[in-house]
């Protein structure tokens, strides 16, 4: 893994041309693009290396933020995570709504929306009830840190509906999905999506304007993606692109 970091991170200073041999400084490149890094909160168990390489990139993102059970074995907005997003505020980055339990929005019936949970079960969930699944996570956050959630959210696999984002909108939030450049992978098969593929095609494919989407941690992926974020970043700044949260994205 370690070698795999290197090699990327060595391509993207070359591929960058700005760097010469014997140069004391090379001025940076002219930003060409906007790129909007998020992720999702999923079990949490790479938020502390994610935040460390934003830190040391000096790149901020957006989180969207869900009640999801984490690596620890405890949710993601329980009080003991509350340092980790008091950190995160101090930072500078934003924060979205990911819903409260993470279910999936399916489908219309009538003025309802069937709501599919985790375990399988499924609830009809009116607008009122839509804004709570919503706000639970804007609540909770303000209480762990002293600031609310911005206006924005992002549904669950990204499935929304008429009804859902009609709701979402009357109680105040945006939603917010991905560029399909964007999709990183990092809950792939890592046996058929290695990472160093993976960075290859966000290098490859992204540009101007897109949302790129990841997890703080991901329940199936043997090889994880969360240490390819570094040179990922590396490159796309070789590339000329710059960063900035999706609370400042008109």
């Amino acid at each position: 893994m370690k070698r795999e970091v290197v090699r990327f991170v060595a391509a993207a200073i070359l591929a960058s041309g700005t760097v010469e041999v014997g140069a004391t400084a090379a001025a940076p490149p002219a930003c060409k693009g906007t790129l909007y890094l998020t992720f999702d909160t999923g079990n949490m168990r790479h938020a502390d290396l994610i935040a460390a390489t934003l830190a040391r990139h000096e790149v901020k993102a957006t989180f969207f933020l869900a009640q999801e059970k984490t690596s620890r074995g405890d949710h993601a907005l329980d009080p003991a995570w509350a340092p980790y997003w008091q950190a995160r505020v101090v930072e500078g980055h934003a924060f979205g709504s990911h819903t409260w339990r993470h279910g999936s929005f399916r489908e219309d019936v009538g003025d309802r929306v069937r709501y599919r949970l985790l375990d399988g079960r499924s609830e009809m969930l009116d607008a009122r009830a839509i804004c709570g699944e919503l706000k639970e996570p804007d609540s909770r956050f303000r209480e762990l840190t002293g600031r609310g959630l911005d206006p924005l959210w992002r549904a669950p696999g990204g499935r929304t509906t008429a009804n859902t984002l009609a709701a979402a909108q009357a109680c105040g939030y945006r939603h917010v999905g991905w560029a399909a450049a964007g999709f990183l992978g990092d809950e792939l098969p890592s046996e058929a999506y290695p990472n160093a593929l993976l960075v290859q095609r966000a290098l490859d494919r992204l540009r101007d304007g897109d949302i790129v989407m990841a997890h703080l941690g991901i329940w199936s992926r043997k090889d994880p993606f969360a240490p390819m974020i570094d040179p990922l970043i590396s490159g796309l700044k070789a590339r000329g692109f710059c960063f900035a949260t999706l609370a400042s994205r008109q």
